[in-house]
């Protein structure tokens, strides 16, 4: 059973349950001053102290997926690298494993859909990066065999794992279950996390001398997916969502991308790049570069594309209200801009997936597959 499995944390919690019973029971027997009985009283109490502290951690990393395996925590990962070739003729991607949704008809692709993880190899920004692509069970169906889809990228928080956005918020079955029930079109996604130079946290950034992250987003990412699969290389067909710092990303390099992205979610995004410790110097003395990541002052100062722009905050619990409630006065023609205000909801899981589901939907009407 994996460390995520819903029976771990059933059985941990069984467990803490029955040794406090056991607990209750036992203790009058082991209420002599003999040094077995205290012997027994302290081990019964380090045994129901540690099965609790291991239901509540379960639960935990159920919900906020800081581990993906149990491997991943006990630091002992054995998956290899992959060799990617960066030669002119060489594939920008390399599908190192396909997995099944957890949904009804998983087994056939043209059922459940598909994912797919991958390795990207950037052409012009020299990063590689892995990801997951949820390619729709339409991708696989015969009568669809021609036709394009729209897709999205998607990015998690930092320093998040792009497995939060399969098991965590679960991007790919809400989108399955969405076009099931009609609700938004078939859509590609490509789910990944912004670190792409770990442990460094560029903000979606072409650090000078560094990591060009803002290239790999904006340029090399998309050309690369739609040469591989079924996606046009117009804005109506691509968007860009994420959370946290992956919901910043999302809608600055679409705001200055609008010959690539039509339409960008942030789901509690802020708006300007951190300067901290897990950054370092971004800039390099390049005021204007800061000024440009910088997406209030960008609205001020840049010409607006055709763009659409979905924000996301809540009245109590977040912290970015304010400066949302600035984006949204400073989107002009010909660009347009949507929210999503909660009553209350803090900066986490809970919240975005909250979120997600109207953000998709939102995301697919301002998209399309042609």
């Amino acid at each position: 059973m994996g460390l995520t499995s819903n029976k771990v944390l059933a059985l941990a919690i069984l467990v803490a349950v029955v040794l406090f019973g056991v607990t209750i029971w036992l203790w009058p027997r082991l209420a002599r001053r003999s040094w077995r009985a205290v012997t027994g009283r302290i081990g019964l109490l380090l045994a129901t102290q540690l099965a609790l502290f291991a239901a509540v951690g379960l639960a935990a990393n159920n919900s906020f997926l800081f581990y993906g395996t149990w491997s991943d925590l006990f630091g002992q990962e054995q998956d290899m690298g992959v060799v990617v070739d960066h030669s002119a003729g060489g594939k920008r991607i390399k599908v190192v494993e396909k997995k099944k949704l957890d949904v009804p008809g998983s087994s056939r692709p043209a059922t459940g859909g598909q994912i797919q993880k991958i390795v990207v190899a950037g052409e012009k920004s020299r990063i590689d990066s892995p990801a997951y692509v949820y390619l729709p069970p339409e991708y696989f169906q015969p009568k669809y065999r021609k036709s394009t889809f729209p897709a999205a990228l998607v990015l998690t928080g930092y320093p998040g794992t792009a497995e939060n956005l399969l098991k965590g918020l679960k991007y790919p079955r809400t989108a399955f279950m969405q076009a099931k029930e009609g609700r938004m079109q078939p859509m590609i996604l490509v789910m990944l996390r912004p670190t792409v130079a770990p442990p460094r946290d560029t903000e979606c950034v072409d650090v000078p001398g560094g990591p060009q992250t803002e290239t790999f987003f904006a340029k090399d990412l998309p050309k690369a997916i739609s040469q591989t699969y079924r996606v046009g290389t117009k804005p109506r067909n691509w968007g860009f969502i994420g959370n946290s710092t992956g919901g910043y990303c999302a809608l600055k390099i679409a705001l200055h991308h609008p010959e690539q992205f039509g339409a960008s979610a942030g789901l509690s995004a802020y708006y300007k790049a951190a300067d901290d410790p897990t950054t370092g110097d971004l800039f390099h003395g390049d005021k204007k570069a800061k000024s440009r990541a910088n997406l209030l002052w960008s609205l001020d100062h840049l010409p607006q594309g055709k763009s659409s722009f979905l924000v996301t905050s809540s009245k109590a619990g977040e912290g970015n209200l304010k400066h949302t409630l600035q984006f949204i006065d400073k989107v002009k023609a010909p660009a347009r801009v949507s929210s999503i205000m909660l009553d209350s909801g803090g900066h986490n899981f809970n919240t975005w997936r909250r979120e997600i589901p109207p953000a998709l939907e939102w995301l697919s009407s301002r998209l399309s597959a042609s």
